[in-house]
């Protein structure tokens, strides 16, 4: 996970766990870290280039924003929707954009009472907050 306070990135021994033919693009849904408060999110899955495109990354957007560094809790997701596709962008502008709408986006179909009521699963409290040594 990465020491930002908004993004995370999950490690490649988590992103091959997933399902291996979720398919790209920018999802949404809930995210908590430790035993915190559960969070609006927004998820993107993507090919690497790092790995020559033959392997996918998965960043984690939490709308919201933490006033420490959360390197080494647990972070937990539920994965809701999917708000589009995976695809490049010609300017920084552009992309900056995208994702501003792909956030508005998340927040609309997370006030949703069928996706309101799933901030409040046990899933985001079993672990009890614990750290797992920088892991």
């Amino acid at each position: 996970m990465a020491s930002r306070k908004e993004m995370t990135n999950f490690s490649e021994q988590v992103v091959e766990s997933f399902p291996s033919d979720i398919s790209t693009g920018i999802y949404y849904g809930w995210a908590c870290i430790g035993n915190g408060d559960v969070h609006k999110m927004v998820l993107s899955i993507g090919w690497n280039p790092y790995y020559k495109n033959v392997k996918k990354s998965v960043e984690t957007h939490i709308i919201h924003t933490f006033k420490e560094d959360f390197y080494g809790e647990i972070l937990s997701i539920a994965i809701i929707g999917y708000i589009r596709p995976e695809k490049n962008f010609d300017s920084l502008d552009e992309l900056i954009s995208e994702i501003q709408e792909d956030i508005a986006e998340a927040k609309r179909k997370l006030d949703l009472p069928e996706h309101l009521k799933l901030k409040e699963d046990n899933f985001f409290k079993m672990l009890g907050g614990k750290i797992v040594n920088g892991h």
